[in-house]
């Protein structure tokens, strides 16, 4: 079997609701983004996940990430692991895109990183490692992490340049699956949040 890495984003916060970039900052899930984890957690453990029993499963070691893990019944089989860390924003962290572009207009983090934090460099080297991992062997991997790592992460799986994470948007409590087609890095499929809708 060719591993899959399916993709967990953690649930709503009340930053990722006002849209401040969330790095390091260890934000608490909202009432709606614990509701959406137990839905999220509820799928995977219905066919035809069926709870994913052979799959490896990591987490950020963030609050959010970890939360939304434990709420999605997977809490004891996940170890924490930094390279599932969000991008240290640096000066930037808890800003909102319209204030960064009040002071840098024409900012774009996959172009143009953030001053004091993470290098582009750097955030790709920790997608690479996460990439590597799960193609390490034959089972399915499993990761409870946040938007800008995670996106990092399916770039990277497709062997595209970083800023390719630019042109696939991740909602919070959404699941996407990266997998092979024809023996090539695929996309199984991309921020899925049907569970949200029950």
């Amino acid at each position: 079997m060719a591993p899959r890495i399916l993709l967990a984003r953690h649930g709503q916060t009340q930053w990722s609701l006002s849209g401040r970039h969330t790095g390091r900052t260890d934000v608490p899930l909202l009432e709606e983004g614990r509701r959406g984890a137990k839905l999220l957690g509820e799928r995977l453990h219905r066919p035809p996940l069926d709870g994913l029993p052979a799959a490896e499963v990591r987490t950020s070691p963030l609050a959010r990430a970890r939360e939304t893990c434990e709420l999605a019944g997977f809490g004891e089989r996940a170890d924490a692991w930094d390279a599932l860390l969000e991008w240290d924003y640096g000066a930037y962290e808890g800003m909102t895109p319209a204030e960064i572009q009040a002071v840098r207009p024409g900012w774009l983090i996959w172009r143009d990183g953030v001053p004091e934090g993470e290098s582009l460099a750097e955030v790709t080297a920790r997608a690479d490692e996460v990439v590597a991992w799960a193609r390490s062997a034959d089972r399915d991997v499993l990761v409870f992490a946040h938007g800008q790592i995670l996106r990092s992460i399916g770039a990277r799986w497709l062997g595209l340049p970083l800023d390719f994470a630019a042109r696939i948007r991740l909602n919070p409590t959404s699941l996407s699956v990266l997998g092979w087609a024809y023996g090539e890095p695929a996309i199984e499929s991309w921020n899925d949040q049907g569970h949200l809708a029950q």
